[in-house]
This record gives structure tokens, C-alpha cells and sequence, in this order.
């Protein structure tokens, strides 16, 4: 097996990723999570193939301010899911859910970007009144069936080639990190840590999930899209990469049209996985709309 339950294997060093690892039980899943700083609350949720490891660099830069909080869904990263669990983004959510009760969270700030808006953004909308502000990268939260950009993309990584690519490639890592970050490689190392939680076939297949139900889970992202308009109120903070292949103008111009207190900063030259490319400009950015729009405006 590629992950142990409860144990952080000896390959993740603490130079790698300078965090403390932790688990908590939740509905048979073994969940991995760091909680570093003080401060406010971020809640930091990751996409795919990626886990809590790719907000590293932002964690390090932003915990003498705020509490930073990134899990790992079940299937990904350290965390290993019960048995029988189906990887789809509603159920990630409940577990997230979940989470949030179990270690006490009252008010929180979600980060999310690619599957984490879906899924944090379908939490907040459940939990508007824990919301007190929302971080939102390069990601979508209503449902794309009609959208051929995204309905392409679904039926070729979901569909039957795709997921040949991922269980016997480990395609997800292999090519989808390196095309989505054109600004700045990513290391050997860091890639290293991307690929050993999904060292084996089954453990890949959580990855093949996520694209099918870029078009399979429509009904949880109407859900999600219904209850936007309860978080309309919160300040937000819009961090795009303008070369994402995935999510575009077309998207954030959404966003910027639900969220009326929203900023924006562009993230020039960056492209889908930005907490790799432009860690320093957004955590630079989450202190300056802090300070000016959720504490000036509280």
C-alpha cells in the first residue's frame, strides 16, 4: 500500500514540507491535516491530483498571521478512505463537513482553487454563518453540461482513455502539474510528492473520478451554484492565473458577478496550479485585502 493510516512516511521531510502532519478518524476515513499559525481561520482545500502539500509554501508564508488549515480528501495525499468510498466531490464535501465539526472550527475562511471551490464553496454555502470571508482560485462553483470547454475535458480524462492514462501513467501528475505550470517548474522533489501517495493503480483511480463528474456531478453543483447568493455579503478575494487552460475570464468574470465585494488580482504569467507559481503575490494579497476589506470593513 502506498499510504499507511496514521503515519507520515519517512520520504515527506520536514524540509519538504516544514508542517506537522496530523490525523483524525471521520465516518471510517483516516484523515491527514496540518494546522499551523495563529490568527484568523483559513481553510485551505486542494483539487486534483494534489493534497494539503500544495499550499506549503503559502502556509509558510502566511502562519505568523493566521491559522492555516489544509486536509486531504480520502483517497488523496496521507489521508486513506474506508472502504467503498466513491471519490465524488458531494461525498468529499460531507467529509470536509465533517472535519470542520470535528476539530471546532466557529468561523473560517476558505482558500480553494480547481475541486476545492466546488467543495468549499458547496461547505460555505451550507455554513454561510461560519463564512467570514472567501479566497477563491482559478476554479468554478455551478454546473459546465452545457459548456463544451468543459464537457471536452470530462469525457476524455474520465472517459476509458484517460483513465488508462492515469491508472497506468499516473497522468494526472505526469502531465496535468507540468502543463499547469508554465510560469515556474515545479521541482524534482516536489513532483516526487505529488507522485507517491498515487504510487499504485488503485490509488490513481480517485483521480480519474474527479474529471467524470466535471459533468457526472451536476446535480451537487447546482446545489452549489443555489447557494452562492447566501455568501454574496462576504468579502472576497479573487487570485487568478491568466494562462489556466482550465478556468478562464469566462469564469472569474462569474465570480466577480456573484461576489460584489470581491478584489481581484491577477496572477500574470500563471496558469492552474498558482499556490506552485505565485505563492509570495497571494499570500501578499490574502494580508492587503485583509487589512483593508474584511477587518476595515467588518
Amino acid at each position: 500500500m502506498s499510504v499507511e493510516r496514521g503515519v507520515r512516511p519517512d520520504w515527506l521531510t520536514q524540509q519538504l514540507f516544514p508542517c506537522r502532519s496530523r490525523f483524525v478518524d471521520i465516518a471510517g476515513h483516516t484523515v491527514h491535516y496540518v494546522d499551523e499559525g495563529s490568527g484568523p481561520t483559513l481553510l485551505m482545500l486542494h483539487g486534483n491530483p494534489t493534497w494539503s502539500f500544495v499550499y506549503r509554501h503559502l502556509i509558510a508564508l502566511l502562519r505568523d498571521h493566521f491559522r492555516c488549515i489544509a486536509m486531504d480528501y480520502p483517497g488523496f495525499g496521507l489521508s486513506v478512505a474506508a472502504e467503498g468510498y466513491d471519490h465524488l466531490p458531494e461525498s468529499h464535501m460531507a467529509v470536509v463537513e465533517r472535519f470542520v465539526d470535528r476539530i471546532g472550527l466557529r468561523e473560517l475562511t476558505p482558500v480553494v482553487q480547481d475541486w476545492g471551490g466546488p467543495i468549499g464553496l458547496g461547505l460555505a454555502g451550507r455554513h454561510a454563518q461560519r463564512v467570514r470571508a472567501l479566497v477563491i482560485c482559478n476554479t468554478w462553483a455551478w454546473p459546465v453540461a452545457d459548456d463544451p470547454h468543459f464537457v471536452r475535458f470530462s469525457k476524455l480524462m474520465g472517459g476509458s482513455m484517460g483513465g488508462f492514462a492515469i491508472r497506468n501513467f499516473n497522468a494526472f501528475v505526469n502531465v496535468m502539474i507540468p502543463l499547469g505550470t508554465p510560469r515556474r517548474r515545479v521541482s524534482a522533489e516536489a513532483m516526487q510528492a505529488y507522485r507517491r501517495p498515487l504510487s499504485t493503480r488503485g490509488r490513481r483511480e480517485a483521480t480519474h473520478i474527479f474529471p467524470r463528474a466535471i459533468v457526472g456531478s451536476t446535480s451537487y453543483l447546482a446545489t452549489v451554484e443555489a447557494e452562492l447568493p447566501r455568501l454574496a455579503d462576504k468579502p472576497v478575494l479573487l487570485c487568478w492565473g491568466d494562462r489556466d487552460i482550465a478556468f478562464r475570464e469566462k469564469e472569474r468574470a462569474r465570480f466577480e458577478k456573484a461576489f460584489p465585494r470581491s478584489r481581484t488580482v491577477a496572477l500574470h504569467g500563471a496558469g492552474h496550479y498558482v499556490q506552485e507559481e505565485s505563492p509570495a503575490e497571494i499570500a501578499a494579497a490574502i494580508q492587503t485585502w485583509w487589512t483593508e476589506d474584511v477587518e476595515g470593513r467588518a
